[in-house]
């Protein structure tokens, strides 16, 4: 089997060398427009095979499609990533044009493989490869919500002090710091509502910690994070090829679940060897969704940039 991941850089590389050690393929491509990155990025993760034990082949390639031919899923990763201050929205210009014509590529080469999108602004990019590429699209598959989540479980096992395996918690609606939902209601502690265990004024700040969870690590490091970035984009991989059937929180393409249509946002589906096989309805409160509802609209909004930009 082989995997491409596209972009070298942070997360790119984070998300191959999770791939790699993983050994959830035989052959890994890591390509990007950089002349010598994705090379050396690739030699540097060969070089640790027998330190670590895997035996994936891997290989760097500097804007080379062709060597990404065969490919049975992708990772697409590129784009420019975010500074401090700087809101996902505003990324939208420049990255609609990479993912476009990183889609359009893959899929010239591997037409049959299954596309993971976590370039930014991610729900705007999946639905904006989606149009432009006529993918089926249970084969395009944004990475937002499986990162979001997982910031969701780290915030609420801070509070409960426990640990955030035995968490069960989700998050759903786009992938922006006021567009995201932590379904807080439904989050249990080995089958416990966390609620149960958590003040009003606890929970609130879980809710907001968590939307604002990648702001915060882009204040902090100076742009955006790449490790929980990158074995978010791992994970969905490893679930796909390994045709796990786990449910994950990703972006898809809605056609009436959650009363949406013509837009990719954030919701629980069922990932496995045909890429998202169903969306699982948790049949939301009216609170719930009111905020889903609200999500979807900000997230056409940014939809709508891409007219003037792609």
């Amino acid at each position: 089997m082989k995997i491409t991941v596209v972009g070298a850089g942070a997360v790119g590389a984070t998300t191959a060398d999770n791939i790699a050690r993983k050994e959830l393929c035989d052959e890994l491509v890591l390509l990007d427009i950089k002349e010598g990155i994705a090379e050396g990025k690739a030699q540097d993760m060969q070089q640790c095979a027998h330190l670590l034990g895997f035996d994936t082949r891997i290989i760097g390639s500097t804007n080379d499609y062709s060597k990404t031919a065969g490919s049975e899923v992708v990772v697409i990763t590129s784009g420019l990533p975010r500074k401090p201050g700087m809101t996902r929205e505003e990324l939208i210009g420049v990255n609609a044009g990479i993912v476009k014509g990183v889609a359009e590529s893959i899929i010239k080469h591997s037409p049959d493989a299954i596309i993971i999108v976590v370039s930014n602004p991610m729900d705007t990019m999946t639905y904006h490869a989606l149009k432009s590429t006529g993918i089926a699209k249970n084969k395009l598959i944004g990475m937002g919500g499986a990162l979001d989540s997982s910031r969701f479980r780290y915030q609420l096992s801070q509070h409960l002090n426990c640990s955030a395996a035995d968490l069960n918690a989700i998050v759903v609606g786009g992938h922006g710091d006021t567009t995201m939902i932590p379904l807080i209601r439904l989050a249990t502690w080995n089958s416990q509502p966390v609620t149960k265990f958590l003040s009003k004024e606890q929970q609130d700040k879980i809710v907001a910690d968590t939307m604002v969870g990648g702001a915060t690590l882009t204040k902090l490091i100076g742009t955006s994070a790449w490790y929980a970035p990158g074995a978010a984009g791992a994970a969905m991989v490893e679930a796909i090829v390994r045709d796990e059937k786990k449910l994950i929180s990703c972006s898809v393409a809605l056609d009436g679940e959650y009363g949406q249509k013509d837009i990719c946002l954030g919701v629980p589906v069922v990932l496995g060897r045909k890429g998202w096989e169903k969306i699982v309805d948790f049949d939301l409160n009216a609170d719930e969704k009111a905020l889903f509802s609200k999500s979807a609209d900000a997230v056409r909004n940014m939809n709508d940039v891409l007219k003037t930009t792609a």
